[in-house]
């Protein structure tokens, strides 16, 4: 059979992608937006690199990924395949020339040890901001070692939600591996940038709808593929979340649920938190995030099912979104007769109640102990958090946490009528102070 007589149908590229394939840097990092094209990349390079005789790996952390990347490296390689030209292993997702070292290899790996057991021409790191930094450092570079081989490295900036489930232990080592090549001058190294938008086959219709559905943080993250930690004004930063995270609490001498309604649609906020006393000093922290939508006995029964998982002494709700419709929502589910519910009503800006709690939280910089740990990650709430800049409307989840830490935490709901006219009490100290 003459291979040169078969057709190998490869997706029409973009320019983003068609500059990063012309490309002849040994290390191509790629930052790029989702659905931006960066499987069909992947999967082109992989299919070109084979084609040429080249060993080719593909390593990604979910086999969803490696699902996606499959179906384009059979479809481009469907007619040698059938004609037995090449030879596939489903099981190992292999397409091979029989009796040589040419193939493509994909697998799931995340890690040094999930990657070994292998070498190749060209190693393609797909979602790398998700795996730990050892694949490459430890395993990737040195199995490119005997013929001098070429990596391409594949990444959205991780987000929030990615951080939750990322493998590495710096959650910010793909953006950094991105700095590295853009700042390299010898031209072994080259950095990439593409974004959603630059994907022509998107309908800019889906997009725009999406991104009325997304945080302001999520877009430059996730659509713009931009190198963004914060949202600049935001109340929250990362890392003093990050300053306060545990993975454990200490015995708590008081905890309980925050509650904030959505008024029409969306979902109710529901943030259980607890304290205790450390060094003399009280601590809050964060146990859970059971936000939910659907209808009032839906998030009702929510409520009442994270009262009793966390043993809860009060659930506190805000009477303006809502009046006495939370407390008899709640009566009325099962278990909601034993719930020790409080009303809190809000005579200020959300601004002006928020700062406070975002005051609680440590500062890397400034070297301040938290006094508001996360125990694990809360995506949707951490991002709403860091998303959130005076002035917009404040999300049902962030809005929550505030109602519960400012109960828990004694810092009370300051009334206008209360104060010395510039939203001060006369004495009153901050805790936090």
């Amino acid at each position: 059979m003459n291979e040169l007589l078969l057709t190998v149908p490869l997706r029409v590229l973009h320019d983003k992608q068609k500059q990063i394939k012309a490309s002849r840097a040994k290390r191509k990092v790629v930052r790029a937006g989702r659905r931006g094209g960066k499987t069909v990349l992947a999967a082109d390079e992989s299919v070109d690199s084979f084609l040429s005789g080249k060993r080719v790996l593909y390593a990604v952390p979910t086999s969803d990924q490696l699902t996606k990347w499959w179906y384009e490296v059979k479809h481009a390689l469907a007619e040698p395949i059938a004609h037995g030209v090449y030879h596939t292993n489903e099981t190992e997702h292999i397409v091979e020339r029989a009796g040589t070292e040419n193939r493509i290899r994909g697998k799931t790996a995340w890690n040094a040890d999930t990657l070994r057991g292998d070498y190749a021409d060209l190693l393609i790191l797909d979602e790398y901001q998700l795996m730990n930094e050892d694949a490459w450092g430890v395993v990737g570079a040195p199995m490119l070692l005997d013929n001098n081989g070429d990596a391409l490295f594949i990444f959205t900036p991780p987000s929030v939600r990615s951080k939750s489930v990322s493998k590495a232990t710096d959650k910010r080592h793909a953006n950094k591996l991105w700095k590295r090549a853009n700042d390299d001058t010898t031209g072994r190294w080259k950095a990439f940038h593409f974004t959603s938008y630059d994907n022509p086959n998107l309908s800019r219709e889906a997009l725009g709808d999406i991104s009325q559905d997304m945080t302001t943080l999520a877009i430059r993250q996730e659509i713009n593929a931009e190198d963004i930690d914060d949202v600049p004004g935001a109340l929250w930063k990362h890392e003093d979340i990050e300053a306060g995270r545990v993975n454990t609490f200490p015995e708590l001498t008081r905890v309980g649920i925050g509650i904030d309604p959505h008024a029409s649609s969306g979902k109710t906020g529901i943030i259980a938190a607890g304290i205790a006393t450390i060094k003399n000093e009280v601590h809050a922290y964060i146990l859970d995030d059971p936000t939910t939508g659907g209808s009032p006995s839906h998030w009702a029964s929510a409520v009442v099912a994270a009262y009793s998982k966390h043993v809860a002494d009060i659930a506190v709700g805000e009477v303006n979104n809502g009046g006495d419709m939370i407390e008899n929502t709640i009566r009325n589910v099962e278990g909601g007769k034993a719930i020790n519910y409080k009303e809190v009503r809000a005579t200020r800006g959300k601004y002006t109640r928020a700062e406070p709690i975002s005051a609680l939280y440590g500062s890397v910089s400034e070297d301040k102990p938290s006094r508001v740990h996360h125990v694990g990650y809360f995506p949707e709430l951490e991002e709403q958090m860091c998303s959130y800049v005076p002035g917009d409307e404040s999300p049902n989840n962030m809005d929550a946490l505030v109602w519960i830490l400012t109960e828990l935490m004694g810092l009370g709901i300051v009334d206008w009528d209360t104060t010395d006219g510039l939203g001060k009490v006369e004495g009153y100290k901050s805790p936090w102070e």
